[in-house]
């Protein structure tokens, strides 16, 4: 008698002649579920996840205090200043928005090109977009100085001054595409894993779980009828998240781009960050991935092969980014507007030079390693990587934005700029609450999509 299959998104199954398995230890169906419902059912967490999560929830406190002394004073606890009217805050802006774009391309793209590597990392990647969006976005909200009337942002008039926002400015733009992208995600994200956490329901030992994770499995049976409708829904899901990888960055980067600001005003700016936005995020995905599988003890369904895959695309990426620097500094040259050439000469070798050398060394030398197979398969030596790949594209932003401002067209209004202790406290804080989110978010919901991994386990026939 064969083994049926679930019903579940796609039955292509790996050749494991001619690849690495995704799923190692011989694990089936029941395997593999009692393996990712172990980090849940455990009745304490493990130590470091209590350590971990006091320290996160320190770091978020001090982000809430940052905020609220904000608040009180006003914008002018950052170190921004005139010509820097912009600082810290877009930064950390742009690099968690760049952060979260690696959750829906593994979801998303991968799953639309039928690459089955990506089953048991996309739910983690899934949900830390959300969680890096929502760090994104507190900046945005609060570096508009007048907090109150945030809902300006939004098209619709004001109460008072019956105005309208205007269309023609992109941090327009960013609320569309950023909350677009948020909603998108949100409902890619829970609607995946309805399906995992009707397993928890049926698997809850107390009373408040099962009632908690009845109502959030929306009343999910496992019927062949709801499968199909699963399916069909997380195809559209997909193909919708899809354009939002391009276009999310890309409207980022016209905050930039569409400006007469020299170093900005390059066309190369939207895929630039893109590739850039990609780049960081499976960074952030393999920093993450990697502790949480040691943690949990989940070595055989997150692997070698997926987490070597992705630094992979992590070196492919580096390239492209490389190649971006390149060819900002051959455009400067070829166009000959002074004002570019020397943007990016002063990039280089101007007041700011010792960030722009730490972005193009972590950016673009360190992750050439990645050639090598012993740094993509070594745990410890990719998270190295990973975490210097984050704060070269960290510095990246940082340099965009605080080099061309601080030297304009008016070298009378040249300044230096330098952050204040707020500015590193909210950088860091934005760790707290962004750690907070995932650390509970592994806890208490599905790390792995359980019936997606099922999916890829090489079905054998027993006959009888």
């Amino acid at each position: 008698m064969a083994t049926t299959v679930e019903p579940i998104l796609d039955n292509t199954i790996e050749d494991p002649e001619h690849r690495a398995p995704l799923v190692l230890g011989g694990l089936d169906y029941a395997g593999v579920t009692d393996k990712v419902c172990s980090v849940w059912e455990a009745d304490k967490a493990p130590k470091v996840w209590w350590l971990v999560l006091i320290l996160a929830i320190s770091l978020l406190m001090m982000l809430g205090a940052c905020i609220g002394h904000l608040l009180m004073k006003g914008v002018g606890v950052w170190g921004n200043n005139n010509p820097a009217y912009w600082g810290w805050p877009i930064v950390n802006f742009v690099f968690w928005v760049g952060i979260g774009h690696a959750g829906t391309l593994i979801s998303a793209i991968l799953f639309l090109f039928r690459q089955n590597w990506r089953t048991s990392i996309n739910r983690a990647a899934e949900a830390m977009t959300i969680f890096a969006v929502i760090c994104a976005g507190t900046f945005p909200g609060i570096h508009i100085g007048r907090v109150w009337v945030f809902y300006w942002l939004f098209p619709v008039p004001s109460e008072h001054l019956a105005m309208w926002p205007n269309f023609r400015s992109p941090l327009l733009w960013d609320v569309f595409a950023v909350g677009t992208y948020f909603t998108v995600s949100l409902l890619f994200w829970y609607m995946g894993m309805v399906p995992d956490i009707a397993t928890y329901r049926d698997r809850a030992k107390t009373k408040i779980r099962k009632m908690v994770y009845s109502l959030l499995s929306l009343g999910w049976t496992g019927s062949a009828r709801g499968w199909h409708r699963y399916e069909a829904a997380y195809v559209i899901l997909a193909a919708l998240a899809t354009p939002l990888v391009l276009s999310v960055h890309t409207i980022v980067s016209f905050d930039f781009a569409v400006s007469q600001v020299p170093g900005w005003h390059t066309t190369i700016f939207p895929p630039y960050f893109v590739a850039g936005a990609i780049f960081s995020g499976f960074a952030m995905v393999v920093t993450l991935l990697v502790p949480a599988r040691k943690i949990y003890g989940l070595q055989q369904l997150i692997t070698i092969r997926h987490l070597e895959n992705m630094n992979k695309i992590i070196m492919a990426t580096g390239l492209m980014v490389g190649m971006a620097y390149g060819i900002e500094f051959f455009i400067s040259w070829y166009s000959g507007v002074a004002p570019e050439r020397f943007a990016f000469y002063n990039r280089a070798f101007g007041n700011f030079s010792w960030a722009y050398w730490i972005m193009v060394s972590c950016n673009v030398f360190i992750p050439q390693l990645f050639w090598f197979k012993f740094f993509r398969t070594n745990t410890i030596a990719m998270v190295v990587i990973c975490i210097f790949v984050n704060i070269g594209m960290w510095f990246e932003r940082f340099v965009i934005t605080v080099t061309s401002l601080c030297r304009d067209f008016l070298p009378s209004s040249w300044h230096y700029f330098h952050p204040t202790g707020v500015d590193v406290m909210m950088l860091i804080g934005s760790f707290g609450l962004f750690t907070t989110l995932f650390l509970l978010f592994c806890r208490y919901l599905p790390i792995i999509a359980i019936s997606e991994v099922k999916n890829v386990i090489p079905v054998k026939s027993d006959e009888h």
